[in-house]
């Protein structure tokens, strides 16, 4: 190649005699190198924040932005389908947890106390009634969660997967905590009542009520701990169990391959050298 023919590999050079860089090609539609909306069509510069004007890769092209996944309205009807049932669930396991109280108060035993000049104390000096009120409640609770999971598991089938985990969850732990203060409160202002007023040597008892747990308040926000726990507890690991034997991978029944093929259109054969029908 001579010196007067150009040479498109060569590298230009400036009338200054200083090597210039070779230009970038510039995607199309971007003039002068910038996004869609930058101002005065000028280049971006190196390290321009993403947030910037103009540096959003999708700026100026509303169909793609409008066909993303997340941005369809069938998703957002979904995603407030899931919030609404997963809400509703846990409103009705924490409802729930009313029978579930009168449950526990039906099978736990009272514990006879008697008045004295001091004041209402325990008939024995070590009473068995308060720590079989907290294994009656422990044992219902968790059976509770279990049950709970199951039914969830089964009866809504279409919302399997972490909403149904959360729902029962929450669910779980409402309805130990409504059993609690359902329980503990039948028959408390009789109790109340007979141990201000009721002579000495009086014999009565004492409602049931939980030892092994309760809530404390950490300012406006409450701390369920001990045998609370435990129906949330049940209710999550018997619900991630089901997940994990789950023999769909999206946990709902999806139909299956029965190994049939559909039938020939008419006309049709599959023989070599055969045409089909017209």
């Amino acid at each position: 190649m001579t010196p007067d023919t150009p040479d498109p590999e060569r590298t230009r050079e400036r009338t200054d005699g200083a090597e210039a860089r070779p230009e970038r090609e510039q995607p199309p539609g971007w003039p002068g190198g910038g996004p869609p909306g930058w101002p005065g069509g000028l280049p971006v510069p190196a390290g321009t924040p993403v947030t910037a004007p103009g540096a959003d890769p999708l700026a100026g092209h509303p169909g793609v932005v409008a066909q993303l996944p997340w941005a369809s309205p069938e998703t957002r009807r979904s995603a407030g389908r899931a919030v609404t049932t997963t809400l509703g669930v846990a409103a009705l396991l924490t409802a729930l947890g009313a029978p579930l109280g009168l449950l526990w108060v039906w099978a736990a035993p009272a514990t006879p106390v008697r008045q004295t000049p001091a004041g209402a104390v325990y008939a024995t000096t070590q009473p068995e009634q308060p720590i079989a009120a907290d294994g009656w409640f422990s044992l219902l609770t968790l059976g509770f969660g279990v049950l709970a999971a199951i039914a969830l598991w089964v009866l809504l089938r279409r919302r399997r997967g972490p909403a149904g985990l959360l729902a029962v969850t929450l669910g779980g732990l409402g309805a130990a905590v409504v059993a609690w203060q359902v329980g503990r409160r039948i028959g408390l202002s009789t109790f109340q009542r007979l141990a201000e007023t009721a002579p000495p040597g009086t014999a009565f008892t004492k409602p049931v009520d939980l030892r092994a747990g309760g809530v404390d308040w950490f300012g406006p926000l409450p701390l369920p701990h001990g045998n609370l726990l435990l129906a949330a507890f049940g209710a999550a690991v018997t619900y991630t169990l089901l997940a994990g034997w789950s023999r769909w991978p999206s946990l709902r029944p999806e139909p299956e391959f029965d190994g049939g093929w559909p039938p020939p259109a008419p006309g049709f054969s599959s023989a070599p050298g055969d045409q089909p029908a017209r």
